[in-house]
């Protein structure tokens, strides 16, 4: 038997959508079902004055590696017992990729799990069932593989991490408006394509004015999709991509690409706005997740809340002002909701967005 016929019996599959797109996304599901709703746990619990829920909040941010490596090893496919042993992978490769070759803080667990566990995964799927000791080798090929590979490169990629999105930060810090469009524009794109916009912000630890801006970006998507295409898909469209997810216009864009210019141009709109004017930022270093999540479940609110909380309790916020309110509500619904359909109506206009054009299926 060759490789080509092994591979496609233990259903291996390297190509760049099983890695790029199966996995990253699911790694976000992963993220989300541990330290995002962690956060948010813990978040309600501090303001509302219930230690249980903050209790709560913390289990489930602890389990963040576990929950993304088995999220990654779900996604390709891997069977019970390789699944199951993801969990150990995951944990050392998050624990181990949240610090730098220095030995400092860094941000690359996120990203230090999707490359080792997908790695362990294709190893234990390689060596499952085919000894008849199944039990004790795949768990242990599996372990060893993600553990080992986890002492070697988790740190550099937390170094490697860390450097990248301390770059973008600075960069945004340096020079807000143009920085503002960039990160808007690039993660908004990021959050409508078939990728995961919030592992990648988790990845980077996109935090501060950059993740302010990332919020502003896949807000313009999320609401501006959802208003542009009301008449189309009505309240249930409204509520399906303005709380859920633009990427449901995905096969939309392959159709007709310019349907997508309007909420684009808005995200590079209200990036600079949320940057420059607003000082929109992401300061909950946990909820860099929440970056890249828009109005999807609100979670991107709740995060730029979370990290107000988080400043006032550290001292370098006074409080929580009337002004912060309006920049969240005009940067996350407002403006994304009045400038898409603008935007869009010169371009139905001249006939290059059609009645029909954004019909969901």
């Amino acid at each position: 038997m060759n490789v080509k016929e092994f591979l496609k019996r233990k259903n291996i599959v390297v190509s760049a959508k099983r890695y790029g797109i199966d996995a990253l996304g699911a790694m976000a599901q992963g993220l989300f079902a541990s330290l995002l709703i962690g956060t948010i746990l813990n978040t309600l619990g501090t303001q509302l004055g219930i230690p249980a829920l903050s209790a709560c909040g913390g289990y489930a941010s602890a389990m963040s590696g576990p929950a993304m490596a088995i999220a990654i090893g779900y996604a390709l496919q891997a069977p019970p017992l390789v699944l199951f042993s993801l969990a150990t992978v995951g944990s050392a490769a998050n624990a181990l990729g949240s610090t730098t070759l220095s030995g400092g803080s860094g941000a690359g667990g996120p990203l230090a799990v999707l490359f080792i566990a997908v790695i362990a995964a294709e190893c234990g799927k390689a060596i499952s069932k085919e000894t008849k000791v199944d039990i004790l080798v795949t768990p242990l090929v599996t372990i060893l593989v993600g553990v080992g590979l986890s002492a070697l490169i988790a740190p550099a990629i937390g170094t490697a991490a860390s450097s990248i999105g301390s770059v973008i930060m600075w960069a945004t810090d340096l020079q807000p408006f143009l920085m503002g469009i960039v990160v808007s524009v690039v993660i908004g794109i990021a959050l409508t394509l078939p990728i995961s916009s919030a592992a990648i912000c988790a990845a980077l630890g996109l935090t501060g004015l950059a993740g302010g801006a990332a919020v502003a970006g896949c807000c313009a998507q999320m609401v501006g999709f959802a208003v542009m295409s009301f008449k189309e898909n009505k309240w249930g469209g409204l509520v399906s991509q303005g709380i859920g997810t633009s990427m449901l216009q995905m096969g939309n864009i392959v159709k007709n690409p310019r349907i997508w210019i309007p909420p684009i141009l808005t995200s590079a709109i209200t990036g600079p706005i949320a940057t420059c004017i607003f000082r929109l930022q992401m300061n909950d270093p946990a909820s860099a997740v929440a970056s890249g999540m828009g109005t999807c479940g609100l979670v991107g609110q709740i995060g730029v809340y979370a990290g107000w909380v988080s400043d006032v309790a550290a001292g370098t916020k006074a409080a929580i002002t009337v002004m912060d309110w309006i920049g969240l509500i005009l940067i996350s619904f407002v403006l994304p909701a009045v400038l898409t359909p603008l935007i869009a109506m010169p371009l139905r206009k001249a006939g290059w967005i059609k009645d029909g054009d954004m019909k969901l299926q």
